[in-house]
């Protein structure tokens, strides 16, 4: 029996500017378990530092025990019984500074993954937003507001 081949591509964790779409339709999240698992399996292979390290630095991130053997069952898709925590995963994606991966798993709840100052790209890309909704508003404001002209005595008239 050949060996299996990995729940996600090689080579395909490039940023995205494409929205995620949310993870609706029935079935749309099956597999998920087993991509999560070759993603920790990923962050650990390209990681340079021994499984031991990494199990090491996620127990100190955590303040828990967490083993090289908990690792190594985490990165496994054959083992379903032992499906690596929510905590765990993101003490790794912190300790591997992995957090491509950990977009690709967001993307496919329809989120994506801002890391740091990145929010502030994303607060300007708001303001640009909102700077031209108001334009818009003023413009259509100025194309239904009258003139306002005054009599000479200070009134206005209409």
């Amino acid at each position: 029996m050949g060996k299996r081949r990995p729940s996600i591509p090689a080579g395909q964790f490039a940023f995205s500017f494409d929205p995620p779409a949310p993870a609706r339709a029935q079935g749309s999240l099956a597999g998920l378990g087993r991509e999560i698992a070759a993603t920790v399996a990923v962050m650990l292979k390209e990681d340079g530092r021994s499984r031991f390290e990494l199990a090491g630095k996620v127990s100190e991130l955590l303040d828990d025990d967490v083993t090289k053997g908990m690792l190594d069952a985490y990165a496994s898709e054959a083992r379903e019984n032992h499906a690596i925590s929510a905590e765990r995963l993101l003490a790794l994606v912190a300790v591997t500074d992995r957090h491509d991966l950990l977009d690709r798993l967001m993307r496919r709840i329809g989120a994506t993954v801002l890391v740091g100052e990145q929010i502030l790209t994303a607060e300007l890309g708001h303001i640009d937003r909102q700077i031209a909704e108001l334009k818009s508003r003023r413009r259509s404001i100025e194309n239904a507001a009258p003139v306002i002209a005054t009599n000479g005595k200070g009134s206005v008239k209409s």
